[in-house]
C-alpha cells in the first residue's frame, strides 16, 4: 500500500513537471511570435517581452534538466563505464549519482542565498516585478534533482541490476 501511494505521488509530480514544461514552452513560443509580428507590423514591440522571454528560458532550461534527471537522461561523462564490467558500472553509477547529489544540493543551498540577496537588494526583474519570485525555480529544481540523484544512488546500492530509465525495463518508477 505504501509503495502504491509513493508511486501515485511520483506520477503526479511527473505530470506537474510535464505540464509546467509544456506550458513554459508554449508561452515562450506565443510571446516570441507576438514580438516578431509586432516588430514586423508596427516596427516596435512591448518592452516587457524580451525580459520575460529571458526568464522563461531559465525556467525552460531548469525544468528540462529536472525532466532529464528523472530517468538519468541528462548529459553525463561515462567514458569509464564503457570499459568496465557490471561491478564497475555499478560503482560508476553510485559515484556519479552521489557526486550529482552533492553538486545539486550545493546549488540549491547557494541559490537560496542568491534569492535572499535578491530580496535584500530589492532586485527588479521587469515592470516593477521583483526578481526573487521568478528565481524560485532555481532552488526548487536543484533541490528536487538532488533528491532524485540521491534516490538513484540508493537504487544503485540496493537493487542488483538497477535501471534508472524505466523505458529500458518497461517498468514505471
Amino acid at each position: 500500500m505504501q509503495n502504491t501511494k509513493i508511486q501515485r505521488y511520483v506520477r503526479w509530480l511527473h505530470r506537474v513537471e510535464d505540464i509546467l514544461l509544456a506550458g513554459v514552452l508554449t508561452l515562450m513560443l506565443i510571446l516570441a511570435m507576438a514580438d516578431i509580428a509586432m516588430r514586423l507590423i508596427t516596427g516596435g514591440s512591448l518592452i516587457w517581452i524580451p525580459p520575460v522571454l529571458q526568464i522563461l528560458v531559465l525556467w525552460l532550461g531548469l525544468l528540462g534538466a529536472l525532466l532529464a534527471s528523472r530517468s538519468q537522461e541528462h548529459i553525463a561523462i561515462d567514458v569509464i563505464s564503457r570499459f568496465v564490467g557490471p561491478l564497475g558500472k555499478k560503482i560508476c553509477g553510485i559515484s556519479g549519482c552521489l557526486f550529482a547529489t552533492i553538486v545539486c544540493g550545493l546549488m540549491a543551498y547557494f541559490s537560496i542565498e542568491f534569492i535572499q540577496t535578491s530580496i535584500e537588494y530589492n532586485d527588479i526583474a521587469f515592470a516593477q516585478i521583483p526578481a526573487w519570485p521568478l528565481q524560485l525555480i532555481i532552488p526548487f529544481t536543484f533541490s528536487l534533482m538532488a533528491v532524485r540523484f540521491f534516490f538513484h544512488t540508493l537504487g544503485y546500492l540496493r537493487i542488483r541490476n538497477y535501471q534508472p530509465n524505466p523505458a529500458l525495463t518497461g517498468k514505471a518508477i
